[in-house]
């Protein structure tokens, strides 16, 4: 039978150990959240819709395999917040924005402008805003329009563009950059 010092210090050494490992998790996670996804195993997006105010942050990619929950909350952030309507999103679209966070490394998580327009949203903005697509890929699940609070637009427009993965629209006076899977052009 043990004596009470020695059921003593290995409780002791239980706790510090318990302590220590749970100090580490909560320290170390937002600096390793701060600076952004390293593993590329792993495509993390983390997502700010400045009309809902809804925040996401997911892994929508682990070790080459589409992760579709993941996918669907993406989907649903990214909703048409006039209507409420969901479109799945182009998971290449998703694939071009971790290029992006893997490129700047974000703080912040990137803030939606614009995900899915209903063919009637779309339909409406043409009436009151310029440069709207009659037949835009927003209305498909292929297009976004953001931002980084943090990082210069310029900045964001150039690393899409290098990236020659679809088309990148560059809108100063709005502060955005306009995202999509269609053909390479740039406006």
């Amino acid at each position: 039978m043990e004596d009470f010092t020695s059921v003593t210090n290995h409780r002791r050494n239980f706790l510090k150990w318990g302590a220590s490992a749970i100090l580490t998790t909560v320290f170390t996670h937002p600096v390793l959240a701060a600076v952004g996804p390293t593993n590329h195993d792993h495509h993390i997006l983390s997502f700010y819709n400045i009309h809902t105010g809804e925040t996401l942050k997911t892994c929508y990619r682990s070790r080459g395999k589409l992760i579709h929950r993941a996918v669907d909350r993406i989907s649903h952030i990214m909703r048409d917040h006039r209507t409420g309507e969901v479109k799945p999103v182009d998971p290449n679209l998703l694939d071009l924005l971790h290029r992006i966070v893997l490129e700047e490394k974000p703080r912040s998580p990137l803030s939606i402008i614009s995900g899915y327009r209903s063919p009637s949203t779309n339909e409406a903005l043409r009436k009151v805003t310029a440069g709207v697509a009659a037949k835009s890929l927003h209305m498909e699940g292929r297009a976004i329009d953001i931002r980084i609070p943090g990082y210069e637009t310029a900045a964001l427009r150039q690393i899409a563009v290098n990236l020659r993965c679809g088309g990148v629209g560059y809108y100063p006076e709005s502060n955005f950059v306009h995202l999509d899977t269609g053909p390479v052009k740039v406006w």
